[in-house]
């Protein structure tokens, strides 16, 4: 065995010492929480069935919108859902923001009847072109529009693709109507934002 002070010693004991480092380092690793763990924030959280829904202009999330407030035919309102237990908004994230639009309860089918809430269906606001909000009506159409680039979405088909360079549907959340006000009846049927590239 090589002497301790000697040279053929240090390079013996140096693989030796990275693998101690580098198993070290693996132990750390796995101890430390990941990703998700890391952003637990109530705030970033998608909808979730039972939350209410309030103004995103508005800073008060006291104020959960009712059915009523949303007009027939007119610019969709942008909200955010809220947790009624926590009274978190989860406006943490972009991709939570929601466009409400109401039409004539009688022009929808059944699949979407029952996704709406007397004529009130939701939709992810970001376009799924390139991420920009859906914040426009076009009332001779009846669609959502996006302004960046004229993508229009139909409310009654789902969020189809009417017009424009999107190629994916806007993602939808099931409504319901509790005391008046309006509730998420469950999450987002698809993720929101922007359509991978082929």
């Amino acid at each position: 065995m090589p002497d301790a002070g000697s040279p053929h010693h240090a390079s013996a004991e140096l693989p030796r010492r990275r693998a101690l480092r580098g198993a070290a380092g693996i132990a750390l690793g796995a101890a430390l929480p990941t990703g998700p763990a890391l952003a637990d924030d109530p705030a970033d959280a998608r909808p979730q069935a039972g939350d209410l829904l309030v103004l995103a202009s508005d800073d008060d999330a006291s104020r959960p919108l009712t059915a009523d407030a949303v007009a027939s035919n007119r610019k969709p309102l942008q909200v955010f859902p809220v947790d009624p237990a926590t009274g978190t908004v989860r406006n943490g994230s972009r991709f939570n923001k929601i466009a409400l639009v109401r039409v004539d309860p009688a022009a929808l089918d059944g699949d979407a009847a029952l996704r709406a809430a007397g004529g009130v269906l939701a939709f992810s606001a970001v376009c799924t072109h390139e991420g920009c909000d859906v914040t426009e009506w076009n009332d001779k159409a009846g669609t959502l529009l996006c302004f960046c680039h004229f993508s229009q979405f139909d409310p009654r088909e789902k969020g189809q693709v009417a017009a424009g360079p999107a190629a994916k549907a806007l993602p939808w959340l099931p409504l319901r109507v509790e005391a008046g006000r309006l509730v998420v009846a469950g999450g987002f049927n698809g993720k929101p934002g922007p359509a991978k590239p082929a």
